[in-house]
């Protein structure tokens, strides 16, 4: 019975080596010549796919030789020798020289089915190990002990633009951007993760963590190359800028903030010590920003502060810098100014800053009017950092903002007594309404024509212990600033409505009462709720109260202003412009509001009956206001000569010391009761 050869299997595949004995002594010239024939093409086919498969050089060169003796062997020599030098050659890879050759021809086509099956399945194995790189989605670059890239990935070329053939060959150290290369350290960076600046094809640059191993050869651990894995850490050092921008600029203004700018300002200061110069601290604040916010909403109030960021920096002189350092306030510094004469060019500087500042700002389709208050302090051998500059100059600021705003004022260091005593003022105002600190006064209004006492108009006074009375045009203020005048508004109401229900249970008609009304005030949303519930408290009539606004109110967002006019008519309150002429209402305006009363302001009546410009103004604002249906009220009335031209120009009513100083409720009730005394008296 024939033997068979040897039995092998490959990935998959299973094959028998054909007997031996039919290949000894049988196998003819033309049978060798075809073996020989195929054997070549054989041969040559295996070497083309170990070479495309990416096959060690040692396994093509084993399969050439192969090749070499299977045709020499077959054609020349019997087919056990041929085997027994394949065998040889097999074992050539593994160093078994002293083995002696096989005598059993059969190990040939055994030999030959092994190599291919081994090919196969190194290229499975290379096959996937490219989808298991490219499939990452950091950048890997594989390279030998020199550093040289011997192989990338697909994201590795997405990052930096080499193709792979490009990449291979290039020193690793090439790729890094040239500002970092003196540094960069390929042991370094194959034993610990660091940030490096790589180059791409284009030319950009790419920051990336690169971290680094050694790659083991399969023999004795000797190492074979290195591979480096690269994170894109871009939009981290984006996000890492953004939070340093943001630590020294504002985030609305992209100006630098109050620490940047302090910064900045030291720095100039310094200069400035070297260069025998001055620097100079411009502190801007928005008159009445708050106005904008409450009518218009906090958008458009960030919109404002955008607008006048932008103005600033476009008018800003050379040598200075603009920073916000809060909410409203602005700040603009100014190098370089000489010793002499630096407020000559500063005046120029704020009266520019004024100009553009006063420009239209248009929000939401609306036309706003702005101003702004500048305090301006000159860095000296008295005021020589940071901390007192800005002090100075905001002490300034305040000190412009209480002149009416919208100017400027130089700092004084009598300014600071100023200042102490209104931050002592404001904390002591807090707690005035509990130690029952605030009074109301009324001084008397009377009808000109017939000289009849109409009633008395409010007057709140603050009597701090150790003090004397504070006037309202120091403390009203300091309460819009805090947030105060709600309560204290609310506080003036009540006593009134009880001072009135007093009176009313013992004089028949003890006239009309006027209060004055804050802006703040009409723009609580709480505001016609809270004056109708203190009306039904105390039981008095809305039409004996008369709400004085001054002009500036009436016209600070006119939408809402009319609304709440409207709202507070048709409850019976009635309305009176207060210091009528100090304002810049229209006529048309003035048409429009729901009023039913005019005030002239005091400075107008004052010289009357001895200047013809103000006889003729007051003249024509009694005109005006009896053509629109409307009450005139003239106040600070003082001599007789003043009475009698209002009385002459037929103004309806006076108010002044001429009829009677501010008085308590009890004073007024007195004189009430006495049928109005001194107040009664015809004026002419």
């Amino acid at each position: 019975m024939p033997s068979y050869g040897s039995r092998g299997t490959c990935t998959g595949v299973t094959y028998v080596s054909p007997p031996m004995d039919s290949y000894d002594g049988r196998m003819g010239t033309s049978r060798r010549l075809g073996l020989l024939f195929t054997a070549v093409i054989a041969g040559a086919a295996l070497v083309a796919v170990a070479a495309l498969a990416g096959a060690p050089l040692l396994a093509i060169a084993v399969v050439a030789l192969a090749v070499v003796a299977v045709a020499v062997f077959a054609s020349r020599r019997p087919a056990r020798q041929a085997a027994s030098l394949l065998a040889a050659l097999r074992d050539a890879e593994t160093c078994r020289y002293a083995e002696p050759l096989p005598d059993d021809g059969s190990e040939l086509v055994g030999q030959v089915e092994r190599m291919r099956c081994q090919l196969r399945d190194a290229a499975a194995g290379q096959h996937s190990l490219d989808v298991v790189l490219d499939s990452m989605l950091d950048a890997v670059l594989v390279t030998d002990d020199e550093g040289r890239i011997t192989r990338s990935n697909a994201a590795a070329v997405r990052l930096l633009g080499w193709s792979a053939a490009e990449f291979e060959g290039r020193s690793l150290a090439s790729l890094v951007a040239e500002q970092e290369r003196r540094k960069f350290s390929l042991t370094r960076a194959r034993e610990e993760t660091r940030e490096y600046t790589l180059i791409s094809q284009s030319g950009s640059l790419v920051p990336v963590a690169l971290s680094g191993s050694r790659i083991a050869a399969e023999h004795r651990g000797v190492p074979a190359g290195c591979i480096f894995v690269g994170h894109d850490i871009t939009e981290r050092r984006r996000a890492e800028q953004r939070v340093r921008f943001l630590a020294r600029h504002d985030a609305l203004t992209q100006i630098p903030n109050r620490l940047e700018f302090q910064h900045l300002l030291q720095q100039a200061i310094a200069r400035s010590r070297r260069t025998s110069t001055r620097v100079a601290l411009c502190y801007l604040d928005l008159d009445r920003f708050k106005d904008v916010n409450d009518s218009f909403g906090h958008a458009a109030g960030d919109q404002t502060l955008g607008i006048l960021s932008d103005r600033l920096a476009r008018i800003a002189p050379p040598d200075s810098r603009v920073g916000r350092l809060a909410g409203d306030e602005f700040a603009l510094f100014i190098e370089n100014l000489p010793l002499q004469d630096a407020g000559a060019r500063l005046t120029i500087i704020a009266r520019q800053v004024l100009a553009e500042l006063s420009r239209v700002f248009y929000l939401n389709e609306n036309e706003v009017y702005l101003s702004v208050s500048i305090g301006i302090a000159i860095c000296d051998e008295v005021s020589d950092n940071t901390i007192d500059l800005i002090r100075n100059a905001d002490t300034a600021m305040y000190h412009a903002k209480q002149s009416g705003g919208g100017d400027f004022a130089f700092y004084d260091p009598q300014m600071n007594a100023s200042t102490v005593e209104r931050l002592v003022l404001k904390s002591k105002l807090r707690r005035s309404l509990e130690l029952n600190e605030f009074v109301v006064l009324y001084q008397p209004k009377v009808e000109l024509a017939t000289g009849r006492l109409a009633g008395a108009e409010a007057l709140l006074r603050w009597r701090l212990p150790g003090h004397g009375d504070i006037a309202p045009t120091i403390f009203i203020p300091l309460a819009e600033q805090t947030g105060l005048i709600q309560p204290i508004g609310e506080w003036v109401l009540r006593r009134v409505c009880s001072d009135y229900r007093r009176w009313h249970a013992r004089v028949a008609e003890p006239g009309r009462i006027s209060i004055n009304l804050s802006l703040r005030q009409l723009q609580q949303a709480s505001f016609i709720t809270q004056f109708a519930a203190v009306f039904r408290e105390y039981d008095v009539a809305p039409e004996r109260l008369e709400l004085e606004i001054t002009e500036t109110t009436l016209m600070s967002n006119a939408p809402r202003t009319m609304q709440v006019l409207e709202e507070l008519r048709e409850l019976g309150i009635r309305l009176s412009i207060d210091d009528f002429g100090t304002g810049y209402s229209s006529l048309s305006a003035l048409q429009q509001m729901p009023v039913q009363t005019l005030k002239i302001d005091q400075s107008f009546v004052r010289d009357v009956s001895t200047d013809p410009e103000d006889a003729t103004l007051v003249r024509t604002i009694i005109e005006m206001g009896h053509n629109l249906g409307l009450e005139v009220v003239a106040e600070g009335v003082e001599t007789q000569e003043q009475s009698e031209f209002l009385r002459g120009q037929g103004c309806n009513y006076g108010q002044g010391l001429l009829f009677g100083q501010p008085m308590t409720a009890d004073a007024f009730l007195a004189l009430l009761q006495s049928g109005g005394g001194a107040a009664s008296r015809p004026t002419g």
